[in-house]
């Protein structure tokens, strides 16, 4: 299987149901594999008084608290379950992070086919064994966290009884600049806990996740909007869906690219290799039984005759015949 593309629509849908589909369908024919929302019940995630992040009241242009905003975004799980049909209809594999315990037996029950845990949840130990306990794949989201905290929510989510477990590296920046990206903390991941690595995107382009790609990241998330002017928290950091499909293309000819890592020439390089590559010819005329030296050969290339890598083992040999000048030595 290849590089898993998920284009997080999040909470750019605004509201709206017939927004979120639009989402759907742009995201598929983009080519991304999946489209992900987030669901929740506000009531159930956040106290009233909490503030906007700066990002988000920049953004939103507006100083309302985060609980008035996350409830105007709010979809009903009616709205999710119109949206899961809608996916299914057009073919590209609905997602959602849960953000309680509820929402995510919803979603369950609906039908995902992985569990999405945002950066927000890291050491969240109670849900984090109980999202274990589902049997489904997770994908953790690694932002605003160090290794210890990784490490602590991966042993809860295990205790619970995942197995199959993913990592994605993030920061938690919108945007995020790139100097603030460290993918080298792929590697990191991957070489700490032996699992598959992937990448969330915040920036403002699509190179960052083609590179993470190159660093063999096998799960690319990046936020996704259909238009970065809209109003609402994320839009301005998330990505419209002709640069997402660039990206796409990108990334599934970086993955081609790849390779399997044997080094070996291929059938085109060993076609060309037969008028390319050196080979040793006589440099003057060299009769039959004289013991030839290096001042007797030159390397040319040539489509016949025995390649320069042996050399020293031509030199100090007897001519078997009499070799006219630029004709191919043989042993």
């Amino acid at each position: 299987m290849g590089v898993y593309i998920i284009a997080e629509a999040g909470v750019n849908h605004n509201g709206s149901v017939e927004i979120a589909k639009k989402l759907c369908l742009e995201a598929k024919k983009a080519g991304a594999d999946a489209v992900k929302f987030q669901t929740w019940i506000t009531e159930k995630i956040i106290t009233k008084t909490v503030k906007q992040a700066d990002y988000q009241s920049e953004n939103t242009g507006s100083e309302k608290s985060q609980f008035d905003m996350l409830k105007e975004l709010e979809l009903s799980y009616d709205d999710f379950r119109e949206i899961k049909s809608y996916c299914d209809e057009i073919g590209i594999c609905f997602a959602s992070t849960a953000d309680e315990p509820d929402s995510l037996d919803f979603l369950i029950e609906i039908g995902i086919p992985f569990i999405k845990i945002g950066s927000g949840d890291i050491g969240n130990l109670p849900f984090l064994r109980y999202i274990g306990s589902k049997n489904l794949p997770v994908i953790l989201s690694t932002g605003m966290s160090t290794l210890a905290d990784v490490e602590e929510s991966l042993k809860a989510l295990r205790q619970g009884g995942a197995e199959d477990i993913s990592l994605l590296h993030c920061t938690t920046s919108y945007p995020c600049p790139y100097d603030k990206v460290n993918l080298n903390a792929i590697d990191t991941l991957r070489s700490a806990f032996g699992v598959n690595v992937g990448y969330s995107d915040h920036t403002m382009g699509i190179e960052v996740p083609i590179a993470a790609v190159a660093r063999n990241a096998t799960i690319i998330e990046k936020h996704f909007t259909l238009d970065r002017s809209m109003e609402g928290p994320d839009h301005l950091a998330s990505t419209e869906p002709v640069a997402f499909k660039r990206m796409v293309d990108a990334i599934r000819n970086i993955e081609q690219a790849l390779g399997s890592g044997s080094k070996q020439p291929t059938k085109e390089e060993i076609e060309i290799s037969q008028v390319v590559l050196k080979r040793i010819v006589a440099r003057r005329f060299i009769p039959k039984g004289k013991i030839i030296d290096g001042e007797d050969l030159i390397v040319k290339r040539n489509d016949e005759g025995i390649s320069v890598k042996y050399w020293d083992l031509v030199i100090g040999t007897t001519a078997r015949k009499n070799y006219e000048i630029d004709e191919a030595i043989e042993f």
